[in-house]
């Protein structure tokens, strides 16, 4: 198992499969909030579905739209399971605490290069802990 630290976040204990991108993350512009894919086609994972994953994305962007979006899409068993960025802004902070939703940011390192899409993932917010307790092959 590998441990990554970083700034402690916010929200629950989660686990789930990474889904990975240097790509930059609103909530707004980005994600079909309907059908839970990334709509954006500018954006590395256009098409892909979001729901369930832990995203993993350098920075967020956008308004305070962002809360209460997270929020609905949580409602509506749409939502990621947790979310690391590189930096977030407080907007988004916001909004994962509004939701719900684990987050956290500020690690020793890119974390969309120390984590691969696939790689499963146990998030411990309160500690500033990510386990990678199984990495994706190949």
């Amino acid at each position: 198992m590998i441990q990554l630290r970083c700034h402690p976040g916010v929200g629950p204990i989660v686990r789930g499969v990474a889904l990975v991108a240097q790509d930059d993350f609103s909530a707004r512009y980005d994600l079909d909030r309907s059908r839970g894919v990334f709509s954006r086609e500018a954006h590395r994972l256009h098409g892909q579905s979001y729901v369930g994953r832990i995203l993993v994305l350098n920075t967020a962007k956008g308004g305070v739209a962002s809360a209460w979006m997270l929020r609905d899409m949580v409602e509506r068993g749409l939502a990621p399971a947790g979310l690391l960025f590189n930096r977030v802004n407080p907007i988004l902070a916001q909004g994962a605490v509004f939701a719900g939703l684990a987050l956290m940011d500020r690690f020793d390192g890119n974390v969309t290069s120390l984590i691969a899409t696939g790689d499963e993932l146990e998030l411990d917010p309160a500690q500033g802990l990510i386990s990678i307790t199984q990495r994706t092959i190949g």
